[in-house]
């Protein structure tokens, strides 16, 4: 089990996944709030079907899996039916990840979660590392990533906290604005060294 815990955020579009893979290079456990969020409405899972009977049968796809985009244009669009899927997950997702964390073997493991401060999991981890970027760089990366339009990337990151807000509950900020893969590497590099002394402390 890791007794060190480092939870890892930023926005929308900041770089997380790059990040998260790079430490798993280093062989730290890497646990991922959104595979665990995918795993929970994975065809036939529990919550799957909950979300079947509150939201009607145009929310599953032909083939049994979660309609996705369907289900992210709803919640952004009506509160309520956002808290109730929140009311669901959040709790089956915190427990999960707790499971992982308790799994782990390396010296410390890395919690990644685009929402760590928002669904206060700040609460599980030792330490807040925030991948920060310029807002510009966010709507740029993710509209050419993921073909969303502007409106839509710049409701998502309405929906989380703001940069200052990830920045002033960053124990360690990573700036990835202009980050070539050596560069951040390097650093992930240093953070590393940091966290293992931590861990043994």
């Amino acid at each position: 089990m890791s007794d060190f815990i480092v939870g890892l955020t930023g926005g929308i579009g900041s770089g997380k996944t790059t990040v998260a893979d790079l430490f798993s290079e280093l062989d730290v456990d890497v646990i991922d709030a959104d595979i665990v969020a995918r795993e929970l409405v994975a065809k036939d899972s529990p919550a799957l079907l909950l979300i079947s009977e509150n939201f009607g049968s145009d929310f599953i796809q032909a083939n049994g899996q979660l309609n996705r985009a369907l289900l992210r244009k709803q919640i952004f669009s009506n509160d309520n039916d956002k808290l109730w899927l929140n009311n669901l997950l959040h709790p089956l997702i915190r427990d999960q990840l707790l499971l992982q964390t308790k799994k782990s073997s390396s010296p410390y493991c890395l919690l990644v979660a685009p929402l760590l401060i928002e669904n206060k999991l700040t609460a599980l981890v030792n330490r807040v590392l925030v991948v920060d970027v310029e807002e510009n760089t966010q709507i740029n990366r993710t509209t050419a990533r993921d073909s969303n339009s502007k409106e839509q990337v710049q409701a998502i990151m309405n929906s989380q906290v703001s940069r200052v807000v990830r920045q002033e509950h960053a124990d360690d900020l990573l700036n990835n604005d202009n980050c070539s893969l050596g560069k951040l590497r390097m650093l992930v590099a240093k953070l590393h060294q940091r966290y293992l002394l931590k861990a043994q402390a």
